[in-house]
Parts: structure tokens; sequence; C-alpha cells
């Protein structure tokens, strides 16, 4: 197939910070085109939008439903592969669900869905339809993350007994949402993000990265659930101990009043044999701390590195990849699973690396047992 992969994208409009995220990352390999959007809930935004990125006026549409119909209807060679969906949390349900019954592929931003009821009717309608859905936990993305999660699961560090896994921001440290900060407003507004705040918000991400990496699964948590800043509706800070499935122990904080820190993910590994150490703001590098020799520092496109994080890394040793290369990876692993699939063909099995629906429906999990523990006394909960 010698064509781009073509983009609709729900949100994103004016005025968005994730909406041009996605779309670098999704041009960022040459492999996907953006072709139409419905870019904001106000239809005049949503063209002006559009007009922006050089869109041909007739695919600036005045809502998803509108743009869904209307591609739908269109010539195959000239309609939508796949919708990527770039909204707050409370708009991912209504666009996917019409996507997928409509013969689209999608992307979505994390998390899933608004609640589990939501979360469950995506899985189910992923599953009948047998389209692609990606989610954009782009952590995942990263080299040195799929080269962790390649030792781990080759063994190379022996069995997981502990995981550490901590994601504190500092920008919601004062009631920011009450100067009209619009991504402060929505994140902390429960009709629009869920039960849930920095835990949905940042708290999956946490909670995605280290079941990816590990390969494990959270089997029972325990959550303290805290509010800090007087007057807010949703948690702004949390500490979760958790069990995973191999009987693994594990800590996970996140939160967004961490005065002075910006955005700190990271993790540790520790197995029978050895600890492994990533950090977000230090992606290139992956600290390997051996039980019985020196510690070794693995770099992204140094030495021979597994075919995961090989195919992960674009540029030569000693040039930082970052936020945009991560997110990327999703996109183009997305596109050439995509790719295959219209050409009638299987994907690669290292090209289906990214995130899906299943881990969506975990996310969600996660954030509702999360905020169950965090109001319970009886605290353990099973996940």
């Amino acid at each position: 197939m010698s064509r781009k992969i073509r983009m609709g994208m729900v949100g994103g409009g004016r005025g968005a910070f994730i909406g041009a995220v996605h779309r670098m990352a999704a041009a960022l390999d040459g492999e996907i085109e953006l072709v139409c959007g419905a870019f904001s809930s106000n239809p005049e935004k949503s063209r002006l939008s559009g007009k922006d990125l050089f869109l041909p006026a007739d695919r600036c549409y005045g809502s998803y439903e509108e743009m869904i119909k209307t591609e739908k209807s269109l010539p195959a060679d000239i309609r939508m592969d796949f919708i990527s969906i770039v909204t707050p949390n409370h708009v991912h349900f209504g666009p996917a669900k019409m996507a997928l019954q409509n013969g689209f592929h999608v992307v979505c931003d994390k998390p899933l869905a608004f609640d589990m009821k939501e979360a469950k009717e995506l899985q189910r309608l992923v599953k009948k339809t047998g389209l692609l859905f990606a989610l954009t936990h782009n952590y995942t993305g990263y080299p040195m993350v799929k080269q962790a999660r390649g030792m781990i699961n080759k063994g190379k560090i022996g069995a997981v007994r502990k995981v550490v896994v901590e994601y504190p921001q500092g920008w919601l440290s004062t009631k920011l949402e009450a100067t009209d900060q619009k991504q402060a407003a929505w994140r902390t507004d429960p009709k629009r993000s869920g039960i849930a705040g920095a835990m949905g918000d940042i708290g999956t991400h946490a909670e995605n990265l280290a079941e990816y990496m590990t390969g494990l699964q959270i089997k029972k948590l325990c959550a303290d659930i805290n509010i800090m800043v007087e007057g807010r509706r949703l948690d702004d800070d949390g500490n979760v101990f958790l069990e995973f499935d191999n009987g693994a122990k594990g800590i996970l904080f996140a939160s967004q009043i961490a005065a002075g820190e910006e955005n700190a993910l990271r993790i540790r590994v520790y197995g029978e044999k050895a600890g492994l150490e990533w950090s977000q703001m230090e992606p290139n590098s992956l600290i390997v701390k051996w039980l019985n020799r020196p510690m070794e520092i693995m770099r992204t496109g140094v030495g021979k590195l597994y075919p995961e994080a090989q195919h992960a890394t674009r540029i030569p040793a000693g040039h930082p990849e970052g936020y945009l290369e991560a997110f990327a990876n999703i996109y183009k692993n997305f596109a050439l699973s995509l790719r295959a699939i219209l050409a009638g063909k299987k994907p690669k099995a290292l090209h289906l690396d990214f995130p899906g629906v299943d881990d969506g429906l975990r996310g969600m999990r996660f954030i509702e047992k999360v905020i169950e523990s965090g109001k319970s006394k009886q605290k353990w909960i099973k996940f």
C-alpha cells in the first residue's frame, strides 16, 4: 500500500495542549497524515482550527457525529482510516463507540473512558469488530522502557520482587483551576474528569508503566487518597501499596502538589539478580544495579539492545529522544499494524507493541479500586 494512513481528529482545537502533541507524534515518521477533524464542540471553533491546520473546509466538521457519518460516505480512496480522540475524559466514549460501530480504527488518549461501564462497552466493541484500538500511554514508547521490559521478560534480573513507581508533579500546588486555566479546570472537575483527579490523570500512567515494564498485573491494592488544596473537588495526592500476581510487592505514589516537580515519573524494579531504574526526566538511560557486579548504565542507541528497543530508536546515540518521540512510537506501531491490515496481512508482533483497550480497562479499574480503597476502612481491595 503506497500511501499514508489517513487520520481524523476529535478535539485538539485552538487552545488545546494535547492535540498538538498527537499531531506532531502522528506526523513524525511520515506514516500518517491528518485529513479531517472535529476539533471542538463549538462548530465555528472547530472549522477555524481546521483552517489553522490548512485542511479543506469541507473536511472540518462541526461535531464528531458529522465527521464519522460523512467520512463513512466518502470513497474508500479519500475517507479517513482511523480517528484520534484527544478530548477530556468525558468525551472519549462517544466518538470511540461511534467510530468502532462504523468501521473506523481508533487511537484514544488516556484514560480509556469516564467510568468502568463505558470502558467495558468499548472493550466489547473492539473484540466484536476486530478493529485496532490504541491507548496513548506514551511512556511505554521510550526505547529504554522497552529494553527494561525485554530484560525482565527474558529473566535477566530474575523473578521480580519489588516495584516502586512514582509520578510527582507540582503544577496544582495552588488552586489553579480558580484562575480559569483550561487544563486545570477540566482535570479537577468531576463532571469532566471522573471520580479521580491526580490518580486518574497521572496515577494511571504509573500503574500502566509498572504493569507494562514488568509484565505483571496488580492483584490487590491499599490506597491513601488525599485532597491537599482546600476547596478542590478531586484528589491531588495519593499513595498506594500494591501486590502483583506473582507475589511481588509494590509502592505507587502520584501527586500534583509536589511543589517544584515537573513530570518526574520514575520506576525501580528489583528482581532476584538485579534492579532496574528508569526516569522520564533522563529517558535515554536505563540503570542496571547487579547483585554481584558493578552497576551498569545502558543508553539508547548504544550497543546491542533488544529489537523492540532498537525499533523505537530513531537517531544516533547522544541525541536525546524524548516525550514526542515516545508518543510517536505508539502512532508508528499503530500505523504499521494498520497498514498491514489494510493490505490484507497479519501485523508483526513487534508492531503490535502499543497499549490497547485491555490496558485501558485495567487503568479504569485502577482508578475505581484506588478511590474505593481510599474511602474504605478495610483498605486492602482486590483489583
